[in-house]
């Protein structure tokens, strides 16, 4: 018995043979709604056929529960009065405002949009100069030792950060640092009076003050006790106005070499190099900073200088040349480093030494830390500055010192003549 599917039995039923047969009057009538869903009354298929159900069409979607819609008059009233309340907000000052951004960011912004030019702010220059310093001496220093640094850069959460360059246990350096650092802080009140000592342009009714330091700081301490410690150190400091132009600048720095044993001829170069980059820019200079250098790097509790000096010199602002010319001449005397000290530690460092010239190497090394620790005010700043990299701080520290109770040197020995210089500097160029 075969069966017919319900859509085409529809479709062999007699009505719908009738209704679409060829020549056929009868056809099927489309409703406008659903009300009109049967044929008038009065039409000859009213009483005759069977109704015919027709296709429904879905009404319009409705959303449950739908609330009414205001009248239109009625929102333009709420509109108006809205607006109406933000303009006036506005006007008085009652809208909250967006914090400013911070120095630090409008500075990343800068530099990630438009690069670093001669047009921009002192400290992105200074910080751009420091940074590609840093790469040129950590690659000649490379090359000299046969080892590579150990390159760690950091962040600081307020801004700024830092690259830390160290060799420890090289072939020539027992260790050595180069470090940049870039900082920007707030100072205390405290800060800001003892710095106003110095600089009358910081205005004294802040009880904080944003600033800004970059530095590049390096200490290489070598193996052999014939070859010098060198320590450089150059930087910029700035403080910021509210609209944050800076409210007051200067420059910093210097660099001094550390023998433990004297070799007149080593220090007669290193002078004279920084002497002939100083006279570029001022004559009086050399002599000026020499003597700064001398009195700073001093070791009050033992009577001694920490080495037998170069050149050193802080606060240098305004008051002493305009900005250029203090930027070149820091940029001078850092690029005179290379000259200075790579003949030196090049004609040193396979040199033959004893056991007792490496102890007396390990005592001088204690009386570098003393200074350091007891007397710098770089490692005094650093040290206490919120959110400071203790590490790259404490870079300049060597691997190995020693102090021995009550040491004194052997009469008429070349130990002796070197701690003679230390308690009264020679004027070498």
């Amino acid at each position: 018995m075969a069966f017919t599917k319900p859509a085409l039995r529809g479709l062999q039923s007699p009505l719908f043979r009738r209704s679409f047969a060829p020549g056929s009057r009868h056809r099927l009538q489309y409703p406008r709604s659903y009300a009109d869903s049967t044929p008038p009354s009065d039409s000859p298929a009213s009483s005759s056929r069977p109704k015919i159900p027709e296709p429904q069409t879905k009404p319009a979607y409705q959303p449950p529960d739908v609330k009414p819609i205001w009248a239109p008059k009625f929102r333009i009233v709420v509109g108006v009065v809205f607006v109406g309340a933000l303009i006036y907000n506005m006007a008085t000052g009652d809208v909250e405002q967006t914090e400013a951004p911070s120095v630090a960011e409008r500075d990343s912004l800068r530099k990630r949009e438009s690069g670093v030019s001669p047009d921009s702010p002192m400290r992105l220059r200074m910080e751009a100069f420091i940074r590609e310093q840093q790469s040129i001496i950590v690659k000649a220093l490379e090359e000299l030792d046969g080892k590579p640094f150990r390159a760690d850069t950091w962040t600081r959460p307020n801004g700024g950060g830092g690259t830390s360059c160290v060799l420890q246990d090289g072939n020539v350096f027992e260790k050595a640092g180069v470090n940049v650092s870039v900082v920007y802080g707030t100072l205390p009140r405290p800060a800001i009076e003892k710095m106003r000592a110095d600089h009358k342009a910081i205005d004294p009714g802040h009880d904080s003050l944003e600033f800004f330091a970059a530095g590049l700081s390096m200490v290489l301490h070598p193996h052999n006790p014939m070859a010098p410690t060198v320590h450089l150190n150059y930087r910029y400091f700035e403080t910021e106005s509210d609209d944050g132009t800076p409210q007051a600048w200067w420059f910093g720095g210097g660099t001094d070499l550390t023998p433990s044993y004297l070799f007149d001829e080593d220090a007669i170069h290193f002078h004279r190099s920084i002497k002939d980059a100083c006279d570029k820019h001022d004559r009086d200079y050399y002599p000026r900073f020499k003597k700064w250098c001398d009195n700073y790097f001093s070791v009050k509790h033992r009577g001694e200088s920490r080495g037998i000096g170069g050149i050193f010199f802080d606060d240098l602002d305004a008051d002493e040349k305009d900005q250029e010319n203090l930027f070149s001449f820091v940029q001078d005397c850092l690029k005179a480093f290379l000259p200075s000290y790579m003949p030196l530690i090049q004609k040193r460092k396979d040199m033959s030494f004893t056991e007792r010239e490496k102890e007396w190497q390990q005592i001088r090394r204690g009386r570098y830390v003393e200074f350091n620790l007891v007397h710098d005010r770089g490692t005094s700043f650093g040290l206490n500055t919120p959110g400071a990299r203790i590490e790259s701080i404490l870079m300049s520290l060597p691997l190995t010192a020693r102090w021995r109770y009550m040491h004194e040197p052997e009469k008429g020995s070349r130990e002796e003549r070197l701690v003679n210089v230390l308690k009264k500097p020679v004027e070498w160029v």
